[in-house]
């Protein structure tokens, strides 16, 4: 070991003595057992498994089942039928409609966007949010989870974290994760060895996610954006149009659908200036010279670079780490403003790990479905179609009857829309009043309860498509692995997004 370290801190003075004496210390350096240990991304490349009877073996990482997005509704009209227990006023101009700022009536938003196709984003990010298990020390794939094989370390929160619909229904946070659709490792296989304990290089970082994590986010609502890109000169801006055209069509042949976002890479500004060109990137994220988002406050978000931040440890010092300490330090200032002059709290990430994890617990215990409950934290994606909505959508009020009030609510056809979901408030109107709700065919998800700060009932919107069906995968999936306490947490929270129906009630039975 002593000679392997004095050829590797000599390698670079070797390589410039004479690169066929370089490339053959490189050679015996790589092959080396004690180097080839350190290699975190590529594992063990050894096909023995030593005395174990517990094999491993090479799995290519896919969902079970994945939301057919390529088929969602384009545009939408949909009619609620509201009967009251008291006369409506002959004039129902009082009944006044609108969709507020924020979806739930929500008082601030949060949103949180994470760099360079970080395999984190998976086992970290979204597994904290969702309430799959946690390693200090180790990483894990989907189909880690489908083999029921986690890291020695592994530890559960317990819980899931998001915020309510106001109705007392779950909510889950979500994200953005980037992705790198032109760099092969997002196709390598995974190794899976439930009971493999020779070694746990299966465990090691790989080099980012791969589209089976990809899709299996995306399965919980999770946003995707275009980020670094296979590139030569990565200031020339016909060359950044070139790849960002490679890479969305890749992108369109794994997931079935577009990349509408776009998170600026290295400080370069290209990457914008190629975004504003191209069609598909409809919405962007920067950390320098962006617009303040002010969610009480219009803002026009097509095409406009959305200012991030990265919290370093310190604001003079730059550092790649983030520190969630100085983030609750932005929020809390922000909170302590009126609603209508608080900033978006938006964070840039990279790596993500357990003190990460204990951050988003603190949002879900201050401000989400476990403290006061009012933050939203979507993807920005996700964000930018519920403003859309909110800016062309209409909603028309009509009178049938002395008991009866029909909302037509119409949400246009927006470009790469997936979540056709929206909250409208009806004014000068509490649940008491209401005797019942009935809502057609083309809403599959919806609740209604009193709104908190305002006198009015808020009503939640949700228009997928196929809503019920995704639900049903989850519960199908429990039903598989009845014993996975995660499989079946998962199936009430999607099942719980249905509306009210006798397919809720059958799903609902199911997993009982």
């Amino acid at each position: 070991m002593k000679v392997q370290s004095i050829l590797y801190f000599n390698l670079k003075a070797l390589y410039h003595r004479g690169r066929v004496l370089a490339y053959i210390v490189l050679f015996f350096l790589i092959n080396t057992s004690c180097i080839k240990q350190l290699n975190l991304y590529e594992g063990d490349k050894d096909e023995d498994n030593g005395n174990s009877d517990v094999k491993e073996k090479a799995v290519v990482c896919e969902t079970d089942f994945f939301y057919p997005f390529d088929k969602e509704v384009k545009s939408i009209e949909t009619t609620l039928t509201i009967r009251t227990r008291t006369p409506l006023p002959e004039d129902i101009s009082r009944l006044k409609t609108e969709i507020p700022p924020l979806k739930y009536n929500k008082s601030w938003l949060f949103m949180l966007t994470q760099n360079d196709c970080k395999q984190v984003a998976f086992c970290c990010t979204w597994a904290a949010i969702n309430g799959y298990p946690l390693s200090n020390l180790y990483f894990y794939d989907l189909a880690h989870i489908q083999a029921d094989d986690f890291p020695p370390d592994s530890y559960y929160l317990n819980k899931t974290l998001g915020c309510t619909d106001g109705a007392g229904n779950e909510v889950r946070f979500s994200f953005t994760t980037t992705l790198s659709p032109e760099w092969e490792y997002m196709n390598e296989t995974t190794k899976v060895g439930k009971g493999y304990t020779e070694n746990y290089h299966r465990f090691f970082m790989k080099s980012g996610l791969f589209w089976g994590n990809v899709k299996e986010m995306l399965n919980y609502g999770v946003g995707i954006a275009f980020h670094d890109l296979k590139v030569d000169d990565p200031y020339n801006e016909e060359e950044v149009l070139t790849h960002l055209d490679i890479a969305h069509s890749i992108i369109v042949d794994k997931l079935g659908r577009d990349c509408k976002m776009l998170a600026r890479p290295d400080g370069n500004d290209t990457y914008i200036k190629a975004g504003t060109r191209y069609p598909s990137v409809l919405t962007m994220t920067t950390e320098s010279g962006g617009s303040t988002l002010y969610p009480y406050q219009d803002t026009e978000l097509y095409k406009i670079p959305v200012q991030r931040s990265f919290y370093a440890p310190s604001p003079t010092v730059s550092d790649p780490r983030n520190d969630p300490e100085r983030i609750k330090e932005a929020i809390l200032n922000e909170l302590s403003k009126p609603e209508k002059e608080r900033m978006a709290i938006n964070v840039g990430v990279h790596g993500t790990d357990g003190e990460w994890a204990d951050f988003f617990v603190w949002l879900n215990d201050e401000y989400g479905k476990d403290g006061q409950d009012n933050m939203w934290m979507p993807s920005q994606e996700e964000y930018y179609e519920y403003t859309y909505y909110r800016t062309h959508g209409t909603v028309e009020t009509r009178r049938t009857d002395d008991y009866t009030l029909e909302l037509t609510v119409t949400l246009p056809e927006g470009m790469s829309c997936y979540y056709p979901a929206i909250t409208v408030n009806l004014l000068n109107l509490r649940t008491d009043d209401i005797l019942s709700i009935d809502t057609d065919e083309n809403i599959s998800g919806f609740s209604y309860a009193d709104c908190k700060e305002k006198d009015c009932v808020m009503l939640n919107i949700d228009c997928r498509k196929y809503l019920a069906e995704h639900a049903e995968n989850f519960v199908k999936r429990h039903e598989k692995h009845p014993n996975v306490k995660t499989y079946r947490a998962d199936a009430l929270y999607f099942v719980n997004l249905l509306k009210q129906s006798e397919k809720k009630d059958e799903l609902l039975n199911r997993i009982r």
